[in-house]
């Protein structure tokens, strides 16, 4: 049961001879995977950068025609779509799918979502660029990146926030926008409970104030300046002037270096490392995890100042993390891709991927709110969205080969979770596609 433990939770579902692989040494199967030294997949380093996008998307809103900027907004979307097709097609071959699933943890940890239609195209970007290279780094540089890139500025209107008592400010009569400031502190560090108060959330604003990008929404003179790369830029003359204290503590004027001192205290403080122990251990352990592995994961976090390495090893590691198998529900995004790996199918249109996505309610890239998708089983099982999973699955199997034998694929996928029930099931279906409705369709299958 650990091997399909370690391929279901841990992993991404398995591939054909991956459940055997897992089967020797489950454990040491995932350790070997946590890497903080692997380089970005090729397939994935050569697409366009966040600065590359949103500049050309400056650009064109800057100088260039109505014709000209539909253009540009329609290759960027084009791009972005084929991006999502890349991204997937990355994670039904991977043979790292614990990093692929750290990957999908983290990017929704630190949300950016295509609500924000002047960021969509670049939200690929921002995962390669923020997300990838810190899975199993530090959380204190995920963090820092994650604050300082222009796609989660512009989400959270970092860059529409004026220092009251700046000239310019006062100028354009613009003050605080306090989203960036609430969201590091509810979402990304401390929780809802982690003992700040709407005090700090405003000091933490005016010390992020002039934290901004060169792009669309910056503070550059772009009626008479070509932006050549949309990154992330300090802007002084919008910088709340005078002593900023948050959470107690004090931070003289200072500039950038304030929001960067803010950040270093909130990822080391107690209260982010018990949300990062408690959402990890409810993504793979249970809606509600014990409190010995979240003790445990928080003492780890505290104790390697936020390695992720060490934390992902501690998890793995970790006996609840292996006691309670099918405790877990498969979002729909987490069922496409477990089925694509099941018949190694990674040359699939990405037109009917979105398609999926879409019918499924989890669009990339695409959750309602900076909170991200919902991490618990209530939030992705009804009478509807079963209906729709199991409308899915059926519309799947039609395009799968009548070759394929439902029982070896049941035996390869599932293997010691298969219960004698879903067995009869598929030993009792009618056709060969029937049993493979069987097998996609059941528990076993849409749980981890």
């Amino acid at each position: 049961m650990d091997a399909y433990t370690a391929c279901h939770r841990f992993g991404l579902g398995p591939r054909p001879q991956e459940l055997s692989r897992a089967a020797r040494d489950p454990q040491r199967w995932l350790l070997a995977q946590i890497d903080r030294r692997a380089p970005i997949p090729a397939n994935l380093a050569d697409l366009p950068s966040s600065s590359e996008i949103l500049s050309a998307l400056h650009e064109a809103r800057r100088s260039g025609t109505k014709t000209t900027q539909r253009a540009v907004r329609r290759r960027y979307r084009k791009a972005f779509t084929q991006e999502l097709g890349v991204r997937a097609r990355h994670m039904v071959a991977s043979d790292r799918p614990l990093r692929e699933r750290m990957v999908r943890f983290w990017s929704n940890h630190f949300t950016v979502s295509t609500t924000k239609s002047a960021i969509a195209p670049a939200l690929g970007a921002y995962e390669r660029e923020v997300i990838r290279p810190h899975v199993f780094g530090r959380f204190e540089d995920m963090l820092v990146a994650a604050t300082r890139h222009p796609a989660m500025i512009s989400y959270l209107d970092n860059d529409l926030s004026f220092g009251e008592k700046t000239r310019i400010g006062q100028r354009r009569k613009r003050g605080l926008n306090e989203n960036l400031a609430r969201e590091l502190l509810e979402l990304h560090t401390l929780g809802v409970d982690g003992g700040y108060t709407q005090h700090d959330v405003r000091e933490l604003a005016k010390v992020l104030t002039g934290w901004s990008h060169s792009g669309r929404y910056g503070l550059a003179r772009r009626k008479h300046l070509k932006v050549d790369s949309v990154s992330f830029r300090f802007f002084s003359a919008v910088h709340e002037p005078g002593t900023k204290t948050v959470l107690g503590r004090q931070y003289p004027e200072n500039g950038v270096a304030e929001g960067r001192a803010v950040l270093a205290h909130l990822a080391r403080h107690p209260a982010t490392a018990r949300v990062v122990a408690t959402k990890l251990a409810r993504h793979f352990v249970a809606d509600d995890p014990p409190r010995a592995i979240i003790e445990r994961l928080t003492r780890t976090f505290l104790d390697t100042d936020g390695d992720l390495a060490a934390l992902t090893r501690a998890l793995v590691r970790s006996p609840e993390a292996w006691a309670s198998p099918l405790s877990k529900i498969k979002t729909p995004y987490e069922l496409v891709i477990a089925t694509l790996r099941a018949f190694d199918h990674a040359d699939f249109s990405t037109k009917h991927l979105v398609g999926s996505l879409r019918e499924l309610g989890q669009y990339p890239f695409s959750a309602l709110s900076p909170a991200g998708w919902p991490d618990t089983t209530d939030a992705w099982i009804g009478p509807e969205s079963l209906m729709r999973r199991l409308a899915w699955v059926r519309a799947a199997t039609r395009r799968l080969p009548r070759t394929l034998d439902p029982m070896q694929i049941a035996e390869a996928t599932l293997g010691p979770a298969l219960s004698p029930r879903t067995l009869e099931a598929i030993e009792a279906a009618p056709s060969g596609q029937v049993g493979l409705v069987m097998v996609l369709a059941s528990p076993e299958f849409q749980r981890r």
